[in-house]
């Protein structure tokens, strides 16, 4: 199983599951989430990048590569997706740098499973 593919099904098993609880404030979360990311002043790419920068410095792989793989559908390119990963070194730190390698690797295969 692919590391993209991989993810994704833990990611969709999860939410389901926790989903499934009808906890009415995990719900508002999970919608706040959604609803946060569609274009609205800003383009989704836009707060996409913006996910994934915040993301970087917080240090959250799985939504690391929850934003990789959003911004990789949204057509941001790899130059771009360096200029992110600049961006998040700058304000997080060097910390942020094995972050920025997983990321990489995860852009690596969503680029291999096109």
């Amino acid at each position: 199983m692919s590391q993209v593919t991989e993810f994704n099904a833990y990611r969709e098993r999860m939410n389901e599951r926790i989903l499934a609880t009808k906890n009415k404030t995990i719900q508002k979360i999970y919608n706040v989430d959604h609803t946060t990311y569609q274009d609205g002043a800003l383009p989704a790419k836009t707060k996409e990048m913006l996910g994934l920068v915040a993301s970087m410095v917080l240090r959250c792989d799985d939504c690391i590569k929850y934003h990789v793989q959003e911004c990789h559908k949204l057509g941001v390119s790899a130059e771009e997706l360096y200029e992110i990963f600049g961006i998040a070194n700058l304000v997080g730190g060097t910390i942020v740098i094995p972050h920025t390698r997983r990321a990489i690797e995860f852009w690596d295969a969503l680029e291999a499973a096109e």
